[in-house]
């Protein structure tokens, strides 16, 4: 009747004699690599945390943790040349002289704060006056003016964006892209990998064929600039024409950025424009990203050049090659700083403690802090990891709103009554210490007032988001919001 039985038995027998012999050596090996990635987890992990979690994991599990930490455990961003201080010494001297000539003429002289100075320390560049700054409220009004610039365009054109599509802003793009490259004009494209994963061959084929330079920002590369680095995202979005105009925010080149997206339109964005000697800045940054990718050094113009307007501006482009976390650094102080007013507006809100606890502490200062996050969300599981956040500043003053008309997806920051920030940096982890990120700090009353007026328009379009309610919500809830949470290193 069982027959079959010994023969099964003798099977299985073999089979796991065969697996014996392998399975063995490669755990051996993995385990020996497992400890050596934890010992490295201690060193560079930026809690004990998670450090311990780290380690904890690869030394017990390392088959499964061994893989998932060479995706995601890595902080820094290894390879990238930094190529301002140790990298091309084309881009140094470009550096140098640029940085000497905006000192000497673009330089506010009334203004050597110690905030100032910090600022400056960390984007590597001066604050400057002599510029002329525009709020740009949405994508119909960011891409008039951004197209109007590139059919002005005499000498070159620099683009970069995270996200590039292969639909109908995408293809309008690129044909008034190649009409200026068969007029003569240089154009220099650099669109992220990951951001851009479904970006058809067709579309680049298309822009080479016309003359264009068109390259993606990959972090999965192995060779004498890249390594498998995954985790890591190029998220800055730039467009600078002959370096006299520059625009950065957080728009990025698909129909749902001009209302394309049924469930989530209207789509609620924020661009700047940028004339003046600030534009070396934006277009410096897109140089030391090309530079990485390509290793050639293109023929820029690095004249600065005022205009009648005199706002005070510095741009300052963060990233994980950084020597210090800058980005997460900058709205530290800007949070620090703030006396009477604090409001933040970011798609993606998920801060670690650090920024938490200066939150907390601008909160106990009598500092009006307003959160303006989105009620619709392209990305629930990050939505989760925000009510999170929110449960745990319910005992402050801090003010949370949702905005309703549509989805939110500008990156604003507005300190007091004369600064603001207007980039690509959202107020996440990710941002912080895994994307490279662009953001443009203006100094002054009039800016500030655009902005508040702006900001109190979508204010129209909120309603509270009451920590109280909240935390009345079912264990479920809070169940799945702290366990989101936990992804916020990666998300």
């Amino acid at each position: 009747m069982f027959e079959w039985l010994p023969l099964m038995i003798d099977v299985f027998s073999q089979g796991w004699r065969f697996l014996s012999q392998f399975w063995f050596p490669f755990y051996i090996v993995m385990e020996v690599l497992a400890v050596l990635l934890a010992i490295e987890s201690i060193f560079k992990s930026r809690t004990s945390q998670g450090a311990i979690a780290w380690s904890l994991g690869l030394v017990f599990l390392p088959p499964l943790v061994v893989p998932v930490y060479l995706l995601f455990g890595q902080r820094k961003f290894y390879g990238y040349i930094d190529a301002r201080r140790k990298g091309d010494l084309e881009i140094q001297r470009i550096a140098k002289n640029l940085l000497a000539e905006l000192s000497e003429h673009f330089s506010p002289e009334e203004d050597s704060s110690q905030g100032a100075q910090l600022l400056e320390k960390l984007a590597l560049m001066p604050y400057t006056r002599g510029n002329r700054v525009g709020l740009l409220i949405n994508g119909e009004q960011t891409f008039n003016h951004i197209f109007k610039e590139i059919e002005r365009a005499d000498n070159y054109i620099l683009l970069q964006f995270y996200i590039l599509r292969d639909d109908r802003l995408g293809r309008k793009l690129q044909s008034k892209l190649i009409e200026k490259a068969r007029q003569g004009v240089r154009i220099y494209f650099l669109y992220d990998g990951i951001g851009s994963f479904s970006l058809s061959r067709r579309y680049i084929k298309t822009f080479r064929q016309a003359g264009v330079v068109i390259e993606s920002f990959r972090t999965w590369r192995w060779g004498k600039r890249r390594r498998f680095q995954i985790n890591f995202r190029n998220h800055r979005k730039i467009v600078v024409v002959d370096g006299l105009t520059a625009f950065i925010g957080g728009a990025n080149i698909g129909d749902e950025y001009l209302n394309g997206d049924r469930r989530l339109s209207p789509w609620r964005d924020t661009h700047i424009e940028l004339q003046g000697p600030s534009v070396q800045g934006a277009q410096l940054s897109f140089l030391e990203d090309w530079y990485w990718v390509t290793g050639s050094v293109p023929d820029l113009n690095w004249r600065p050049e005022g205009v009648s307007s005199d706002q005070r501006v510095l741009v300052v482009p963060t990233g994980p090659a950084d020597r210090l976390e800058s980005c997460q650094l900058m709205f530290l102080h800007a949070i620090n700083s703030a006396t009477e007013r604090l409001w933040i507006v970011s798609p993606y809100f998920v801060p670690d403690d650090a920024i938490l606890k200066a939150l907390k502490l601008a909160s106990l200062r009598g500092v009006d802090v307003r959160l303006m996050l989105p009620g619709k969300t392209d990305s629930r599981i990050v939505q989760l990891s925000s009510y999170a956040v929110l449960l745990d500043l319910r005992n402050t003053d801090i003010k949370a709103y949702q905005y309703q008309n549509g989805f939110m997806h500008q990156k604003v920051v507005l300190v007091d009554n004369d600064r603001a920030y207007v980039g690509t940096a959202n107020f996440d982890n990710r941002s912080f210490h895994l994307n490279f990120e662009v953001t443009v700090m203006v100094r002054g009353r009039q800016f500030a007032l655009e902005v508040e007026s702006m900001l109190n328009d979508d204010f129209e379009h909120c309603s509270p988001l009451l920590s109280e309610e909240l935390s009345q919500r079912s264990l479920l809830f809070k169940l799945l919001a702290k366990l989101s949470q936990l992804f916020s290193p990666i998300q």
